[in-house]
């Protein structure tokens, strides 16, 4: 009867609120005491564990790591190639001849020579002496067609020259390569020529086989000696010849549009189409009747 009325008496007066509070309090170090062998058998256990078992656990956090780490590399080539091929197709858009894409899949491992393999031949219209560039400048010509690749012999060979022209005043000269891929040298330009350190270089196009305005390089170095008739200018090619892996191959007519070019012909024929549509066929003669050459024929077989 007295823990009823207790308990009738803390549920509606809380008139043992305060007396509950002290006895919580004075309960306390029973509860810490208490839990006292959780503790210690926790700590004993971290203490016992096994140097095999971390061992194994960080080997496998590392593996983990080194497994993600691999996929932000991975991340970071895609958004690096999906940005070049983006630069790429802006710079196709720039251009009015007609490109195609190509990727680099080899590189010559001769020192001696700067030439490269692409994944496009003759079956994709690639021609001898077809202009190839990336996004930021001209890069070489198509020297071997293979059936379904193609070698390009870059800017920068020693065996390699093509005119170019100075952007700022049209001074003509001719851009010859060094063999190194970091240089280009114009050969035969006067002591007191107008050239400038930055100064831009294109493509003149009178060779008839490159396509004028395409950025060849920019001066970097001009030494002039009153000594000698002839100044050495030094040119660092615009295209990124280590770094390039996508390509484009430029069909123009100044270079030939080559034997094969399906696309191109195609285009052709159907200007030709739309032409013959165009014209009234008010003056042509019907089918049927055939063109005047007959008597043509007879007067040259009884000359002879």
């Amino acid at each position: 009867m007295l823990s009823i009325a207790l308990m009738v008496v803390d549920a509606r007066f809380s008139a043992l609120k305060p007396l509950r509070s002290q006895l919580g309090m004075a309960l306390m170090p029973l509860y810490y005491v208490a839990e006292l062998p959780v503790r210690a058998w926790d700590a004993i256990y971290l203490q016992l564990t096994s140097r095999a078992d971390l061992i194994a656990e960080n080997e496998s956090l590392r593996a983990e790591a080194l497994l993600t780490k691999r996929k932000l590399q991975k991340l970071a080539a895609l958004t690096e190639q999906n940005v070049r091929l983006r630069e790429l197709l802006n710079s196709s858009e720039l251009v009015d001849e007609r490109v195609l894409v190509a990727e680099l899949i080899g590189v010559d491992p001769n020192a001696f020579t700067q030439r490269i393999l692409i994944d496009k031949g003759e079956r994709d219209g690639v021609f001898l002496g077809q202009p190839v560039l990336d996004a930021t400048g001209l890069m070489g010509q198509v020297v071997e067609v293979l059936p379904f690749s193609a070698r390009v012999l870059l800017i920068t060979d020693s065996s390699h020259s093509l005119p170019v022209q100075i952007n700022r005043n049209g001074l003509r000269a001719i851009a010859s390569g060094t063999g190194s891929s970091d240089w280009l040298e114009l050969r035969h330009v006067g002591d007191t020529a107008d050239i400038r350190v930055n100064d831009i270089v294109v493509s003149s196009g009178l060779g008839q086989r490159f396509p004028a305005g395409y950025p060849v390089g920019r001066v970097a170095a001009v030494d002039r000696d009153s000594s000698q008739p002839f100044a050495e200018v030094r040119v660092e090619p615009t295209a990124q010849l280590n770094r390039s892996r996508y390509l484009l191959l430029v069909f123009s007519a100044e270079s030939g549009y080559g034997d094969v070019l399906p696309a191109l012909s195609l285009d052709s024929e159907a200007v030709e189409a739309d032409a013959g549509d165009d014209v009234a066929p008010t003056d042509a003669p019907p089918p049927s009747e055939t063109p005047p050459a007959a008597p043509a024929a007879e007067e040259q077989n009884d000359a002879q």
